[in-house]
């Protein structure tokens, strides 16, 4: 069968978008298999009757009944685009088996799993990423692994690209695909730059590598989906009511296909997590304009594409200096996290969520030090915030070079070097070079506002005073505090994707001759937040009391 033959045979309208009827080509397909793989024994009480390979079979050709049953059923939702049961064996039954049978080795080939769906061309590319994926996550892949998922991947995104795929997928699975794409081409890259434990024959292979994960393939895969997809005329049209992308979270209820349109969607945050490796956050930044991240979208549906959404564009800010912009982005997912903390804990992908989080309060805590705008954020972001990095701020508003350089390592991507190196040199790793460039980078720009924390204390005391007391106050010359001032307005100004300037001050002023005018920077409590907090804990109070027994 051809990929455009999905949902062709089967009619309905099942949950999720897809179809709720099983014709009887797909019966006589199934064969003996019961009606519900979740009531088989193996899946019920723990895998503990699976029947071990019969003597003296080859291993390397053994497929476990349960493996047989998992692929035939997949197929089979893939074909009627029943979306809630793909959903449900993609993030339930393929990590259960994944954890019960396939710790320490791979899934069956994908040969071996072909002939029981047959031979599909675009079911063994779905198969063989979610193959590769399982390697990466538990395995170590080797060099010729690498590559070839690197052709499936060329394989997958061109029958997508230049076909027609009439299928539905989960969301999550969408996003999967585009996050493990890059995740692999920065694994690649950071392979290939470690050559000192590189033997004769690793290198000889890498040499035949040279367009394996090359970088434009990676951007021009994303870009290609993006444009294939019109997704930025989608999202523009949406604007004006005329189509209903977010609203159907991106699923297509008419029995057309969501694949392209969402890959295209995921791609747009993958463009901008490629820039931020490579350092060009301008360009990371340009590729989210379509996005308005400050609204409920496709996005929000899959937390692991919102927070890798909000971190990067966090991060990319936070080197730009649009300070404001990172500082309000962080509150905004941080909260939505606090919020929800107890669905993630039973999430299989709890652990990268906490990371990121503990790393998102990191990069806040940077922002907020070198631009002190704590009226942006919530309380609770900010009673976490202090639990965990009160003394750590302290010492950076008195520009200690050693916890901004400490915080920044613990939370910045892992940059990559996307160029090969040059074999016939002698061999060095080279795999941390980026990462010291924009460390470098960064640690200069902290120098530069070493004084601005000091000027702004001041600075709030007066609405006029004069460059020469100025100097007098912070112990150096006027023309140090005059160059100072002049740094603040620099620093705290930046230029946005559209050209406009940018003010990140807390504290406006100018100068007219020796004196500085500083606008008025009273800021206007915060009545509400106070009170909400006192009536929520009157009603917790009231609840205990309610609980006691009166004699």
């Amino acid at each position: 069968m051809s990929y455009n033959d999905y949902g062709r045979d089967y009619g309905g309208g099942g949950r999720g978008g897809g179809g709720g009827g099983g014709g009887s080509r797909m019966n006589e397909d199934v064969g003996a298999y019961e009606p519900d793989y979740d009531d088989r024994p193996e899946f019920r009480d723990g895998f503990r009757d699976l029947a071990p390979p019969e003597p003296g079979q080859d291993l390397g050709s053994y497929v476990p009944d349960v493996v047989k049953t998992f692929v035939v059923y997949l197929y089979r939702h893939i074909r009627e685009k029943n979306v809630y049961e793909i959903h449900q064996m993609y993030e339930g039954s393929f990590q259960k088996l994944s954890e019960r049978m396939f710790q320490k080795t791979p899934w069956p080939a994908v040969e071996l799993i072909a002939p029981y769906v047959e031979n599909d061309h675009v079911f063994c590319l779905l198969y063989k990423e979610m193959w590769f994926r399982h390697a990466y996550a538990l395995l170590s892949p080797s060099l010729e692994q690498r590559c070839d998922s690197w052709d499936n991947y060329c394989n997958l995104f061109q029958v997508i690209l230049h076909g027609n795929v009439n299928m539905q997928l989960p969301n999550q699975w969408l996003w999967d695909m585009v996050d493990e794409f890059i995740y692999q081409f920065q694994s690649f890259c950071q392979y290939r730059a470690k050559l000192k434990s590189r033997g004769d024959h690793e290198l000889a292979l890498l040499r035949q590598c040279d367009e394996v994960w090359n970088v434009y393939g990676v951007l021009n895969y994303l870009q290609a989906l993006i444009d294939k997809s019109m997704i930025i005329e989608i999202l523009e049209e949406e604007k004006d009511g005329t189509v209903t992308f977010t609203a159907t979270d991106g699923y297509d209820y008419q029995g057309g296909t969501n694949v392209l349109k969402v890959l295209g969607y995921f791609s747009i945050v993958g463009l901008l997590r490629v820039h931020c490796l490579l350092g060009d956050y301008h360009s990371g930044l340009k590729a989210l304009v379509a996005i308005d991240i400050n609204a409920p979208g496709v996005y929000s549906t899959v937390i692991s594409c919102h927070i890798t959404m909000i971190y990067y564009f966090g991060f990319a800010n936070l080197m730009l200096r649009r300070y404001v912009d990172g500082i309000r982005a962080f509150n905004q997912v941080l909260l939505y996290i606090i919020k929800t903390k107890q669905y993630h804990q039973r999430s299989p992908q709890y652990d990268q969520i906490h990371k990121k989080n503990e790393q998102m309060y990191a990069l806040l805590a940077i922002c907020l030090s070198l631009c002190p705008h704590g009226k942006l954020i919530e309380e609770n972001v900010n009673n976490q915030l202090r639990e965990k990095y009160a003394d750590k701020m302290l010492r950076m508003q008195r520009s200690d070079e050693a916890v901004f350089d400490e915080l920044f390592s613990y939370a910045c991507p892992k940059f990559i070097t996307p160029s090969p190196p040059n074999y016939d040199e002698p061999l060095v790793n080279y795999n941390q070079d980026a990462y010291r460039l924009q460390l470098k980078l960064f640690l200069s720009e902290v120098r530069q506002q070493q004084l601005l924390s000091s000027i702004r204390s001041f600075l709030k005391l007066y609405t006029t005073i004069s460059i020469g007391k100025l100097a007098s106050f912070m112990d150096i010359d006027e023309p140090t505090v005059r160059m100072a001032l002049f740094t603040y307005k620099h620093k705290t100004h930046v230029i946005d994707t559209d050209g406009t300037v940018l003010s990140n001050a807390d504290v406006e002023f100018y100068i007219d001759d020796d004196m500085v005018h500083i606008a008025d920077t009273k800021v206007t409590k915060r009545f509400g937040d106070h009170f909400i907090r006192h009536i929520m804990r009157f009603e917790d109070i009231i609840s205990e009391l309610e609980k006691v027994q009166l004699e």
